[in-house]
């Protein structure tokens, strides 16, 4: 059985604890997180009280953290194909992430945005996220978390713009800290929204983004066919989460467009 989240992008920034009240009654049952979202100061200044915190919010809710997304948001130095100390700190960072996502209750670290490969060739860019995933991995394996990256389009990112990528990736590390995750504009905009390419990420599957270009509410752009992404998951047995991507739009009611959305995965990923 398919299992409904929604982006806390959605929600008040800082201060969303009456929204997740209400979320449950819309037929959710967990919340993705942006650490920017919650805390100003995601790693240095995060204290475990702060963590624990939040989690009990969110399951006096009734809902669970399923994992982090948007994980350099408030970290845009830090990536792939940096400097050397660029990228300790930027392995020293997704380890600490992996550690609060496992203080959340959470499993998936989904690593979108920030991906720019710039002058480095395609092969050595795969061949240096190969060596830094492995070691990532064995630092983060006790945490009961993975970390899965998101192929996304061409004016997004210059790095793993295919489902079939990642799985390069994924298969290469052969590790379980290291999924995949489908994105469901992404797909279209890489030509990769077919039956075939779910069949292919089916073992390793972990999470799926329902949203819109420009992160909007589902259904608005009218080029995401969710109904097929549904049926595509039904086939191949997905029973993970669902998760809707989406910016807040209204700030006076950001649960307003989020309950529109919910109508869109009831109808077509139920």
């Amino acid at each position: 059985m398919t299992n409904f989240a929604v982006s806390n992008i959605a929600l008040s920034p800082y201060d969303h604890a009456s929204e997740l009240g209400q979320l449950g009654a819309l037929g959710l049952t967990g919340i993705e997180v942006a650490p920017s979202r919650v805390w100003r100061d995601t790693w240095q200044g995060l204290s475990s009280a702060d963590v624990e915190a939040y989690r009990k919010q969110v399951e006096a809710a009734g809902l669970k953290v399923i994992g982090l997304h948007s994980l350099f948001f408030d970290h845009p130095d830090m990536g792939l194909f940096k400097e050397p100390d660029t990228r300790i700190r930027t392995m020293d960072f997704l380890v600490h992430l992996s550690a609060l996502c496992r203080d959340l209750g959470g499993h998936t670290l989904i690593y979108g945005g920030g991906r720019k490969r710039g002058g480095v060739s395609p092969e050595m860019a795969k061949t240096e996220t190969i060596d830094f995933c492995g070691e990532l991995s064995r630092r983060m394996e006790d945490h009961g978390t993975c970390l899965c990256f998101e192929p996304l389009g061409p004016k997004d990112t210059d790095f793993i713009n295919s489902t079939y990528e990642a799985l390069e990736i994924v298969e290469a590390i052969n590790h379980r800290c290291v999924r995949t995750q489908l994105d469901a504009k992404a797909l279209v905009e890489n030509n990769e929204a077919d039956a075939e390419v779910f069949d292919a990420a089916a073992p390793s599957l972990v999470h799926f983004h329902a949203n819109e270009p420009g992160l909007n509410v589902l259904g608005h752009s009218g080029q995401i066919d969710h109904a097929a992404f549904g049926g595509y998951l039904r086939d191949i047995g997905y029973d993970g989460y669902v998760s809707i991507e989406q910016r807040m739009f209204n700030q006076d009611d950001p649960l307003a467009d989020v309950r529109k959305s919910i109508t869109v995965l009831q109808e077509c990923y139920q």
